[in-house]
C-alpha cells in the first residue's frame, strides 16, 4: 500500500513557529535549516541537538529536528520529538500534521487520524491537515475494502470501489516532511 501523500510544511511554518515562540538562538536555527539544505544532515541535528541542551523549550528548534530525525528514517524519535512538542504546545497544528505523516509512512492510519483530528481541533481551518485527513480515510478505505475482499471474494460490490481507489496515485517515497 503506498503512502499517504501528506503536505509539506514548508520553511514559512517552521519560520513562523520560530517567531511565535520567540527563538532566542533564530541563528542556530537558519543555521540548522542551511545545514540540513545542504546535506549535511547528520551535522544539522548534532547542531539542534547541542542547541536544545541549552534551550529545550525552544518550539521551532524542536520542530525542526523532528522533522530532520523524520527524515533521515529515525521515524521513533521523530515521533516521539512531534509528541512532546504537541504536549508542550497543543494550539500548534503543526506538530500534530508531522505526527500524522510519520504514522501514515509507516502504515499507522489509525495513529495518523487521530493526530489529524487533534491539529483540526487546534485549528479548525488548517487546510493542509483537512486534506490529510482525507488521504488517511483514502488509505483506510482502500485497506476495509481490500480485507472485505478478501474474505468474501463473491461479493460484486467491491470491485468497482477497489478499481476506483486503486486510481488514486500515491507519492513517492519516503514521505517528505517540513
Amino acid at each position: 500500500m503506498p503512502n499517504v501523500p501528506f503536505h509539506r510544511l514548508p520553511l514559512l511554518v517552521v519560520l513562523f513557529v520560530a517567531a511565535s515562540f520567540g527563538s532566542a538562538r533564530a541563528d542556530d536555527l537558519a543555521e540548522v535549516m542551511r545545514l540540513q539544505s545542504s546535506g549535511q544532515s547528520a551535522a544539522a541535528v548534532e547542531l539542534a541537538q547541542r542547541h536544545l541542551a541549552q534551550q529545550p523549550r525552544d518550539a521551532a528548534m524542536r520542530f525542526q529536528l523532528g522533522v530532520m530525525l523524520a527524515d533521515s528514517g529515525r521515524k521513533a524519535e521523530a515521533i516521539e520529538a512531534f509528541t512532546q512538542l504537541s504536549q508542550d504546545h497543543p494550539d500548534l497544528p503543526e506538530p500534530y500534521n508531522n505526527l500524522a505523516a510519520v504514522h501514515a509512512s509507516m502504515g499507522d492510519y489509525v495513529q495518523a487520524r487521530a493526530a489529524l483530528e487533534r491539529a483540526l481541533r487546534s485549528r479548525p481551518d488548517y487546510a493542509a491537515a483537512h486534506e490529510n485527513l482525507g488521504d488517511v480515510y483514502l488509505a483506510l478505505a482502500r485497506r476495509a475494502y481490500a480485507r472485505a475482499a478478501e474474505l468474501e471474494p463473491a461479493n460484486t460490490t467491491l470491485a468497482p470501489k477497489l478499481a476506483l481507489l486503486r486510481q488514486w496515485p500515491g507519492p513517492p517515497a519516503p514521505l517528505p516532511l517540513r
